[in-house]
Formats: C-alpha cells, sequence, structure tokens
C-alpha cells in the first residue's frame, strides 16, 4: 500500500490537501500529530522541496516553521527569492522521530517511506507546474532526479529536469544549522544564498520570456 491508494479523484490542492489527512500509506502516520502538506498559490511559478516536517512542522501543521525553515525564510531574502512565488512542501508528509528524553528527534526516513509518499509529491507537482524547482537535500533531489543522483555534484546548477524547466539541487537549510566553525558557516550561508539568487534571477522580470510559461 502506497499514498497512491489514499489520493482523491479530484487532484485539486485543496482535495489533496484534505485528502492526505487520511493517508495511511506507510506506518509513519501512526506517531505523527498530522500529514503536513505543501503550502502557497495553485499555479506558483517555483516550488521548493525539503524532506519531511520537523518537531514543530508536525505540531503547527505548516511546512517550514521551525528553524530551518526560519533560516530558510532568512536566505531567501537574501537572495532576493519572494516568497509569495514559492510553493513549499516535503517529499515526505509526515514526522518520523525517535525520543531522546523529553525530546522528538528527527530521523531521516526510509527509502521505502519516501517511496510510499511520493504520489502526494507527484500530484503537487502536476497541481502547480512550477517552472522552477528547488530541491533541498538528498532525500529531495533522489526521490525526484533518481537515486543515483548526487547533490554535491550537480548543487548550483540550473538544469532542466521532468519536473520543471529550471531545476536546482542544493543542501537543506537545516545541514546550515549543524556547521560549528563560525568562518565555515558563514561561507555555506553565502553559497546557498548565491545559488537561491539563480532561481531568483529565472522569476524575475527582466529573465525574459525563454524562462516564463
Amino acid at each position: 500500500m502506497t499514498a497512491a491508494d489514499f489520493l482523491p479523484d479530484e487532484k485539486s490542492l485543496p482535495a489533496l490537501r484534505e485528502a492526505v489527512q487520511g493517508c495511511q500509506g506507510c506506518p509513519l502516520y501512526k506517531r505523527a500529530t498530522q500529514a503536513v502538506f505543501g503550502e502557497g498559490r495553485a499555479r506558483a511559478r517555483a516550488m521548493m522541496v525539503g524532506e519531511q516536517p520537523g518537531d514543530e512542522e508536525d505540531l503547527a501543521g505548516h511546512p517550514f516553521v521551525g528553524p530551518a525553515g526560519r533560516l530558510l525564510d532568512q536566505m531567501m531574502e537574501a537572495a532576493g527569492l519572494p516568497r509569495d512565488q514559492i510553493y513549499v512542501t516535503n517529499a515526505v508528509k509526515h514526522f518520523k522521530w525517535t525520543p531522546r528524553g523529553k525530546k522528538r528527534m528527527h530521523q531521516k526516513p526510509s527509502a521505502s517511506e519516501v517511496t510510499a509518499c511520493t504520489p502526494w509529491l507527484e500530484a503537487e507537482l502536476a497541481a502547480v507546474e512550477p517552472e522552477v524547482l528547488i530541491l533541498l537535500g538528498a532525500t529531495a533531489a533522489q526521490t525526484l532526479l533518481g537515486r543515483a543522483f548526487r547533490v554535491t555534484q550537480s548543487r548550483g546548477a540550473l538544469f532542466e529536469s521532468t519536473w520543471a524547466r529550471h531545476t536546482l539541487a542544493t543542501v537543506h537549510p537545516s545541514s546550515l544549522l549543524r556547521i560549528p566553525d563560525a568562518d565555515d558557516r558563514r561561507a555555506a550561508r553565502e553559497q546557498f544564498v548565491a545559488e537561491l539568487a539563480l532561481a531568483a534571477a529565472v522569476l524575475s522580470p527582466g529573465a525574459g520570456a525563454s524562462a516564463h510559461r
């Protein structure tokens, strides 16, 4: 059983957002507070995909509202990437965690859990039809580009994919929070902003007709 068994007949974003709460396509629903679906305008020009909701997202029911999401907002602003033009979502819709004392710690979803959840992401892509697709981290990138794809080898370059005319793979902002050295952390954040700026350039009014539908 996968998420495909729980997709609604109508594939609009509101219908998908309602239906995802009943998804039992993998065991992750059993320990999650709720499914966390994507958010943003239908037909947004760009879509950003992360790995899965975290602790704060699981409780709030909204994507990218935890520490990594707040950092992402700062980096997007620095890159000139308007949040109101972006549809944000995750490859996996339920929070996978392991207890550590009273805390719920993020646990990487397995390949089978990612595969089971992929129909939701594919339905979002079909509904939004983004012009620009930004993949944050290995899970998001490999979900849509194949298990052989390596972010470390291909990050920071725009290329055409099955899913969007302009696709960009980069690191997940949570990785930027884990860099202990201040200089390394600053350099990594500057690189991340520079990569987001590539997507912003495509979305800018002066990008030319070729960058638009």
